[in-house]
């Protein structure tokens, strides 16, 4: 079953700068090719129950598209269609009054969301222990801070029982602890049927939440699809706008290697050539044992002059979510400048945690600069599938952290 459908939206703001061409832009129908299109032919469809991610840079129409689907803007061309009870958590503080309580804001907010007051009064205890701004929930909303105001504004969205719940980039503002309630809070609504409309600048919660993807730029489509190909094409280019010149003169290398993963991106100044996990004697490692050692052996050639080079992996789990990493940089072992046609090794030697039953999967890379500043070179994502059989099913979270010990101390 359909929740939300986009046909042939499309956006158009009037360049006029008098007041009588702008009412001619709104009273004549609004379509001129003389307008600013902030988007244009955008269309997809998002079943029931599904988590749908919009990515895209700064400028590219995102939080446009979702103020149409809130119903917030009209759309210049186009119509979108959506089927159920609507929760948006757009700009902060849109919906509250800042003269008014938070407690006073709670009951607002929920109405304009459709909730009658007995329902909202039903549910009020759960919005403020999932907000946590202690006393400030009868102080007004002008005293807030931005994550106060982000707190409320999330806990009133996600407890009106959402049939499609919108969620535009809000969650950054707060603190980690916060966003972590905020992911389980939108995960356990998804798990219980509802549609999730997601656009974040972190593509690592775009991918682990979301099956399906739409790229933007610059108010049009790029890409629609499956996440992890989407955000991959996505990286790709925003990597080759942001990389310097080659160094050297000539079309870029072709990437010929045996190495594999699910995506590759990179300005291709050092290029991946071998990637491996073994045992301390050189064994290779097939399946995840806790408390084994091991190594991870990546290798490289460089094809263009690279001052600051850096190597480093990830670990991440299966909905795409990291669990750990680290690279030579943070581990303050700094590799020197490297010229065309050097080529070298690099070993991570680490114990592997006990991690709950399941795949993982290890990301490989070659960047170029500081931790704060850097381009990639070579990126090579899920280089290596390794399962781990082992662990308590039920255990709770990434790994289990074993005890030293337990101490009971009484009375």
């Amino acid at each position: 079953m359909t929740a939300l459908e986009v046909r042939d939206l499309g956006k158009s703001y009037p360049l006029s700068q008098t007041q009588w061409g702008r009412l001619r832009h709104v009273f004549g129908g609004g379509v001129s090719d003389q307008g600013l299109w902030a988007l244009r032919h955008v269309s997809f469809r998002v079943e029931k129950g599904e988590a749908f991610g919009i990515v895209g840079a700064n400028g590219s129409g995102k939080s446009t598209l979702l103020q149409i689907i809130a119903g917030i803007l009209r759309p210049t061309t186009g119509t979108v269609e959506c089927h159920g009870r609507l929760s948006a958590l757009l700009e902060l503080g849109s919906g509250f009054a800042p003269e008014f309580t938070g407690r006073e804001n709670v009951y607002l907010n929920a109405s304009i969301l459709g909730l009658s007051r007995d329902e909202t009064a039903s549910r009020f205890a759960a919005i403020e222990k999932f907000a946590s701004i202690g006393d400030f929930i009868n102080q007004p909303i002008r005293t807030y801070s931005t994550g106060m105001v982000l707190r409320l504004a999330f806990a009133v969205s996600a407890h009106v029982d959402p049939e499609i719940l919108v969620v535009d980039e809000a969650l950054a503002v707060g603190d980690i602890a916060f966003r972590q309630r905020c992911m389980r809070r939108i995960h356990d609504l998804r798990a219980a049927g509802t549609t999730i409309l997601y656009v974040s600048h972190d593509t690592t919660d775009v991918k682990a939440l979301c099956e399906r993807c739409l790229w933007l730029e610059h108010g049009e489509m790029r890409a629609l699809g499956e996440s992890d190909g989407v955000i991959a094409e996505y990286l790709s280019a925003s990597l080759q706008k942001e990389a310097r010149p080659r160094r050297q003169a000539g079309p870029p290398p072709e990437i010929v290697t045996s190495v594999r993963g699910t995506h590759r991106y990179g300005n291709r100044h050092a290029i991946i050539t071998g990637v491996e996990l073994t045992g301390p004697t050189g064994t290779p490692v097939s399946t995840w044992a806790p408390k084994a050692s091991v190594v991870l052996r990546v290798g490289f050639r460089v094809d263009g002059q690279v001052q600051e080079p850096i190597v480093g992996f990830l670990v991440r789990n299966a909905k795409g979510e990291t669990i750990f990493g680290t690279n030579t940089a943070r581990e303050d072992y700094p590799l020197p400048e490297m010229n065309p046609g050097d080529v070298n090794t690099v070993d991570f030697h680490w114990t592997m945690p006990e991690l709950l039953p399941g795949p993982y999967f290890i990301s490989v890379a070659v960047s170029e600069g500081t931790l704060e500043k850097f381009e990639v070179c070579d990126y090579v994502e899920d280089a290596i599938a390794i399962a781990s059989a082992q662990g308590d099913p039920g255990a709770k979270g990434y790994m289990r952290l074993p005890c030293s010990g337990v101490t009971v101390h009484r009375g």
